[in-house]
């Protein structure tokens, strides 16, 4: 007599040998490097891969600054650099870019030296320097037309008295006509214990993996919160606290008060146009592109940056 058990037994061998099949060839190619697992990845490759984009946020700085100021940037200094990414980017740009990086994680900053500076051409490597040094005391790097604060970095700042003593001194140490840029993210959903995981397709060399964003905790008191990067690979590893984030979710009028009480004399704010349908209806998504402008709308979630003119 023939039992259900014994009629699946061919298909579940099947599958296991499917599986095994599988897993062979996911370790064969897991040797030669062609994707990443939680044993051979670079957490600070994987941040660039899926948080930086430093080709579009060159290109809307290197945009903002001409249209503001009405001629082209040529110094900027990148505070809290980490890898120099961007910094590297900006010199890749013209031939008269020079660019300056601060940072006080000398790990980090010697991994974008071999990284990132180093596949530079030679001339390029002699436009670009990277600083183990406190932003608050940032020395000679001075009279710069752009200075960033990008990817939320200023947000160490808990205290109001403190974000403005760094915000002047930003405002002493650029260059006279010069513009401080900074990025922002709030709405409903900033205030949220959430994770948002994200597939990161097109990385030829290493394969498809998963960035996961973990708002891990928000006091809404003190606005003190702590975030998260994990990652997640095709062969089911996992990397977890990749990075972690202490920080203070600042208000984006809050920002503007504090750039102003810092000095600064025009606080402009660049918010993100909607991706419009083939009806040229708005799809709530965003396009990608920033204009100056004085209202927003209220978005659960929304990504903006700010300029500050000295």
């Amino acid at each position: 007599m023939t039992t259900a058990a014994t009629e699946r037994t061919p298909a579940r061998t099947a599958r296991k040998e499917a599986k095994a099949g599988k897993q062979a060839s996911l370790a064969a190619e897991v040797s030669g490097r062609k994707i990443f697992t939680a044993a051979n990845a670079d957490r600070h490759e994987l941040y660039q891969l899926s948080v930086q984009n430093v080709e579009a946020e060159i290109d809307f700085v290197d945009e903002a600054f001409e249209e503001l100021k009405g001629r082209k940037a040529t110094k900027l200094r990148e505070d809290f650099c980490g890898t120099g990414n961007t910094s590297c980017e900006w010199v890749r740009r013209r031939e008269t870019n020079t660019a300056v990086g601060l940072d006080i994680d000398g790990p980090t900053l010697e991994w974008g030296q071999v990284h990132n500076v180093a596949p530079l051409t030679a001339e390029q490597q002699a436009r670009v320097t990277l600083h183990n040094r406190d932003v608050m005391t940032p020395g000679d790097a001075t009279g710069a037309d752009i200075v960033l604060a990008m990817n939320f970095s200023y947000w160490l700042f808990k205290q109001r008295a403190d974000l403005i003593a760094y915000f002047r001194a930003v405002h002493e140490t650029l260059g006279d006509d010069g513009v401080f840029f900074l990025d922002h993210y709030g709405g409903s959903e900033s205030m949220e214990e959430t994770t948002d995981k994200r597939p990161i397709e097109g990385c030829e060399e290493h394969g498809p993996f998963t960035y996961i964003w973990d708002q891990h905790e928000f006091n809404p008191i003190t606005g003190e919160m702590e975030c998260r990067i994990h990652f997640k690979f095709a062969d089911k590893t996992r990397m977890k606290d990749a990075f972690v984030y202490h920080w203070r979710l600042w208000g984006l009028a809050e920002i503007q008060d504090c750039l102003t009480e810092a000095g600064f004399s025009k606080v402009t704010v660049f918010w993100e146009g909607d991706e419009l349908d083939e009806d040229g209806d708005e799809t709530g998504e965003g396009n990608g592109e920033f204009t100056a402008t004085e209202e927003g709308t209220a978005d659960p979630a929304f990504v903006c940056y700010i300029g500050a003119e000295k």
